[in-house]
């Protein structure tokens, strides 16, 4: 947490197809027909022993069977054909996975007014995430018992800081005023005006690398920021794991 102490310090001093072929059928072609066999002649009877010679009968000239005229070759068209195969779809592409680009980083942003509910508190910087999270637990409490929803997403306020810890404002922007405000809470107005958008995702206490790249960044851009910044927390501090925590933090410039 000393890290993020010198550089919050800083900051306020500063998609495949497939085709298919069909073969034709071969054609059946009707076997010939066995020809019907020639009938044999039967002889005559011999003649009697008085006859010299007995004038056979001639025989009866055996007709040939015609031959079978064989049945004419199916035509192709009268050929039965194969079911048509069915036509396949190409199978649509698999979605295309989800790319998460870098979030921007000190891009320009206008700060809109908001009314909101505010606590102000102290923390040292060895309980500052707990301190907040007490701070929202109670202004969400003093909401939620009114009936009141909040109009925008839990934000902090940094007014100051120095070595051992900072000052801050908890603020839960509203549609209507509250009643009975608790101690320390107040209704007023978020920031407003030019500043630096910058994302910081993780938990609270690994938030000094953000703060550091937001110091390198202000340097190389040689750009002043006011003596405040704010953290808009866009997951609920409160129902999200501190590890999965998304924050934006708004340097406004002078």
């Amino acid at each position: 947490m000393n890290r993020i102490r010198t550089f919050r310090s800083a900051l306020v001093a500063l998609i495949p197809l497939a085709a298919i072929a069909l073969g034709g059928a071969a054609l059946a072609q009707a076997p010939a027909a066995t020809p019907t066999p020639t009938p044999q002649a039967t002889p005559a009877p011999a003649a009697p022993a008085a006859t010299p010679t007995a004038t056979p009968t001639p025989a009866a000239s055996a007709t040939p069977a015609p031959s079978a005229t064989p049945a004419p070759a199916a035509s192709p068209s009268a050929a039965p054909s194969p079911p048509p195969a069915t036509a396949q779809t190409p199978a649509a592409p698999p979605p295309a996975a989800t790319v998460q680009t870098a979030d921007p980083f000190g891009e320009p942003f206008v700060l809109e007014p908001k009314k909101v509910v505010v606590m102000k508190g102290t923390a040292s910087w060895d309980a500052a995430f707990e301190t907040l999270i007490d701070s929202f637990k109670a202004l969400t409490a003093l909401l939620d018992k009114q009936g009141i929803k909040a109009s925008g997403n839990s934000m902090i306020v940094y007014t100051s800081t120095d070595d051992t810890g900072f000052t801050f404002m908890a603020e839960i922007p509203v549609e209507q005023d509250p009643k009975n405000l608790g101690k320390g809470m107040s209704m007023g107005t978020s920031p407003e005006g030019k500043a630096l958008k910058f994302v910081h995702r993780g938990s609270y206490d690994n938030m000094d690398n953000t703060y550091e790249a937001i110091t390198n960044h202000l340097d190389d851009k040689k750009l002043e920021a006011k003596d405040t910044f704010i953290e808009e927390y866009i997951t609920d501090p409160l129902k999200t794991a501190e590890d999965k925590l998304v924050i934006n933090v708004y340097v406004p410039l002078k």
